[in-house]
């Protein structure tokens, strides 16, 4: 790390007033450029650690930047990972406030529930699937703290990976239920198709992403456990929503989820 314990703690005291305030803040990348990823890790686990002090609980993680198409749209070539608490969770048809974002741009994703935790180093595709209870549809919300013209990895991590809110729902699938390569999606703004995809734009396989996450984690002596949600990242690039907005994702046989932003 570069950075040491107050400046950590300077930009977290930022970055939860940007969060507080709706604002953006100038890109810590060039503020502090000898930040390193494992600072901007430290960064995003103050905020974790706050949020849980707080009386917020934890019920996941998502994974971000793991498809072409996002590293195309961010300029960012390695996955990233950030947390998930239950008030940032939306039922599918929420209608949600707009205004409590940043920036606010829609994903299309799979989330994995799991029945067993995942411990790394060395987990693999197999692990996930066996320790996964059931796989459904998910829309990621993304809520950006940090302005965006030329972030970098280490902003994107520091801003909880971007994550503002999740809505689920559709059909429930078992792991060996579907061929999860080739699950696809429509999304729709407004009754207007903008995006599709294919979930094996996700590292080939949605489940590598999952992999990918807990062996990272292990790095930073975490691990994830039974019953948390995971986000496996997007498989079509983020769609800008305004308030007034009705967004719909149509994955065929799984189902549809829709929210409203007002």
């Amino acid at each position: 790390m570069a950075l040491d314990a107050r400046t950590i703690t300077a930009i977290a005291d930022e970055l939860a007033d940007a969060e507080r305030d709706r604002t953006t803040v100038p890109l810590l990348s060039a503020r502090y450029p000898g930040m390193t990823i494992e600072d901007s890790y430290a960064v995003q686990n103050e905020w974790r650690r706050r949020g849980i002090a707080r009386g917020r609980r934890p019920v996941g993680r998502k994974i971000g930047l793991t498809s072409k198409v996002m590293q195309v749209a961010t300029g960012i070539t390695e996955p990233d990972y950030g947390a998930i608490f239950a008030d940032a969770v939306f039922d599918n048809g929420a209608v949600i406030e707009h205004g409590q974002f940043s920036n606010v741009r829609i994903e299309v994703e799979l989330a994995f529930v799991l029945a067993d935790a995942l411990h790394g180093p060395d987990v693999t595709i197999f692990d996930v699937l066996r320790a996964t209870e059931y796989i459904v549809p998910a829309l990621e919300i993304l809520s950006s703290r940090i302005e965006l013209p030329g972030r970098t990895i280490v902003d994107t991590i520091s801003d909880n990976a971007a994550f503002g809110g999740l809505v689920y729902g559709g059909n429930p699938i078992r792991p060996g239920g579907t061929d999860l390569r080739w699950v696809s999606a429509l999304l729709y703004r407004n009754e207007t198709i903008e995006e599709s995809g294919v979930a094996a734009a996700v590292l080939n396989h949605p489940a590598t992403g999952v992999a990918w996450l807990a062996n990272k984690l292990a790095q930073h002596e975490d691990r994830l456990e039974p019953g948390e949600i995971v986000l496996a990242g997007s498989f079509t690039r983020p769609m800008w929503v305004e308030p007034g907005d009705t967004v719909l994702a149509d994955y065929g046989p799984l189902g549809t989820i829709s929210c409203r932003f007002i």
